[in-house]
């Protein structure tokens, strides 16, 4: 088994120490703000026992996973024979690229360096690092203890054994990498993602339809297919000669919506009093925290129930 560093130990951070330390690794937390890697295992240790309780710890009892979890007073200490390092520190190139350049110094020469970063290009924070060949991306979706998904994005000189070894390190901790071959703005996810908050805001704006009727179409509608299913396999499914029928049959659709969905909306705008309004009846801000609570649960019974049907009726 390996030795993991989490760097960082807010959301982030806390979260991949449940992911690593499920898999049977030896995690060692460190943060710049003393007192807070305790306070992440604190997280962990109350969320463990709703994972064992959906089957969701490897066969690992709370007690076993929570014995793998440490802290570390100093960087150094935290970096100290470790295979693959996580960093979680805010969304700010300047502060990667200090931070990098301290684990580059202090890492073993063999260990991964890897940003949880969501949106800055690995290039922009290792250029300069005589270890770059060993770093890259690892951005997951949250939390990655109960989203598989993970991408990993190279620099144009990220080794390709880096790569690979990461990508080998992920799947064996239950993950599902996303591979990129090089590194562009949003990798994959945020920019699926964001085409679909955009067409999400338009429709709000333009008075076509109200939050919950866009939320009802993907909670009670695509996400159902997607869960199960990306969207190549959805189109090659839905026409009977599979994805070539299906582009020859409705590619024109898709023509004749496309020139309207390429004017922005302001998110900020005044669809945000709309949008924050209408959110606020469903949600009142207080009960943020609470229903996150739920997501989370949610998202539990939703891997256990998506792992059972893989076991039966396979993936």
């Amino acid at each position: 088994m390996a030795r993991v560093a989490i760097v960082g130990s807010g959301f982030i951070g806390r979260a991949w120490a449940i992911s690593y330390s499920r898999a049977g690794h030896d995690v060692v937390l460190w943060d710049a703000e003393t007192g807070a890697p305790a306070k992440a295992i604190d997280y962990i240790a109350g969320v463990l026992s709703d994972l064992s309780a959906n089957g969701l710890l490897g066969g690992a009892t709370p007690e076993e996973v929570r014995s793998r979890l440490a802290t570390a007073k100093t960087l150094e200490e935290a970096l100290d024979g470790v295979d693959h390092v996580q960093e979680n520190t805010p969304e700010d190139v300047a502060v990667k690229r200090k931070v990098f350049a301290r684990l580059d110094a202090a890492a073993p020469v063999n260990a991964v360096l890897a940003s949880s970063t969501s949106a800055i290009l690995p290039s922009t924070f290792t250029e300069d690092l005589a270890g770059r060949a060993r770093c890259l991306v690892v951005h997951p979706i949250n939390p990655p203890y109960l989203v598989p998904a993970a991408e990993v994005v190279p620099a144009p000189w990220t080794d390709a054994d880096v790569v690979e070894r990461t990508r080998k390190f992920l799947v064996s901790a239950g993950h599902a990498p996303i591979v990129m071959k090089k590194e562009l703005d949003g990798f994959v996810m945020n920019r699926m993602q964001g085409a679909l908050l955009e067409e999400a805001f338009r429709l709000v704006a333009d008075g076509y339809a109200s939050i919950e009727d866009v939320d009802i179409g993907i909670r009670e509608g695509l996400a159902l297919r997607w869960s199960f299913m990306g969207p190549f396999e959805t189109i090659d499914l839905n026409a009977p000669g599979g994805v070539r029928d299906y582009v020859e049959r409705y590619q024109g659709i898709y023509e004749n919506i496309q020139p309207s969905q390429q004017r922005r909306v302001d998110w900020a705008g005044e669809v945000m009093d709309r949008v924050e309004a209408d959110r606020r009846k469903q949600l009142p801000a207080g009960k943020l925290g609470e229903r996150q609570v739920w997501r989370d649960r949610r998202l539990m019974a939703l891997a256990a129930h998506k792992r059972r049907a893989d076991e039966k009726l396979g993936k």
